[in-house]
């Protein structure tokens, strides 16, 4: 019986990293539409969101079944509980490429992002799909340090959003509002995908060890000025 309980433990992790495989691809995809104005792909990222849908829904359905039969406690609820909160930031990065997805079917057969930003966008693009990779990496191993980096890697994503930032409000746009509102939308978008890629790590960190990502950070963080502090002496 616990045999059986467990495995249904595990069904619930191999969903999550699913999910995180199909949201990842779907990021990179809607890259490559959205610079390309390929409105076929597009159209097939659109379409296949139903599957990260269906998952999440799956997956809650699995983990209410398992809070109700078996009643789990200790390490066995934070599992259940932390994979319910995962499924949620894994369906909204689905919808966040989505997005990414619909603008460029929003502005076919024009392209929705002007040249001088194409490097820009991809390199978001490929930092978002990364992130997720990293993040269903971190599900499988369950590795703290692993889980606790991504934090720091999402500042390239922040840095890039705000280099979209600087070309909007440069006095020498040339591309109109309507550009200006896609990029703005699109930056948004790349920006709290990263976002979400980060907070599923972060869940991982409180799975393993029952803390929140952060206060851990802060128990870390004066050890090591201790030691700075010795270094220096």
């Amino acid at each position: 019986m616990r045999d059986a309980y467990h495995e249904e433990l595990d069904s619930i992790g191999d969903g999550l990293v699913e999910m995180a495989r199909l949201v990842g691809s779907a990021i990179g995809r809607a890259t490559t539409a959205i610079l390309d104005s390929d409105l076929k792909l597009a159209e097939s990222v659109i379409e296949a969101d139903q599957k990260v849908d269906d998952l999440q829904h799956e997956l809650e359905a699995r983990a209410i079944a398992l809070l109700a039969r078996q009643q789990p406690v200790a390490t066995d609820l934070r599992i259940v509980v932390t994979s319910l909160r995962m499924s949620a930031d894994l369906e909204r990065s689905g919808d966040l490429a989505q997005h990414v997805a619909k603008v460029t079917r929003l502005r076919y057969p024009e392209r929705a992002v002007p040249q001088d930003l194409h490097a820009t966008i991809l390199e978001m693009g490929q930092l978002a799909q990364r992130l997720m990779a990293k993040a269903a990496e971190v599900i499988v191993t369950k590795d703290v340090d692993l889980a606790l980096q991504l934090e720091q890697d999402d500042d390239a994503m922040d840095l890039l959003h705000r280099t979209l930032f600087q070309h909007l409000m440069d006095e020498r746009w040339k591309h109109g509002i309507e550009t200006a509102v896609d990029v703005t939308l699109l930056g948004r978008y790349y920006e709290r995908y990263a976002d979400h890629a980060v907070a599923v790590a972060k869940r991982v960190v409180y799975l393993v060890t029952g803390e929140h990502a952060d206060e851990l950070q802060a128990d870390v963080q004066p050890e090591v000025q201790a030691v700075s502090g010795v270094d220096g002496a």
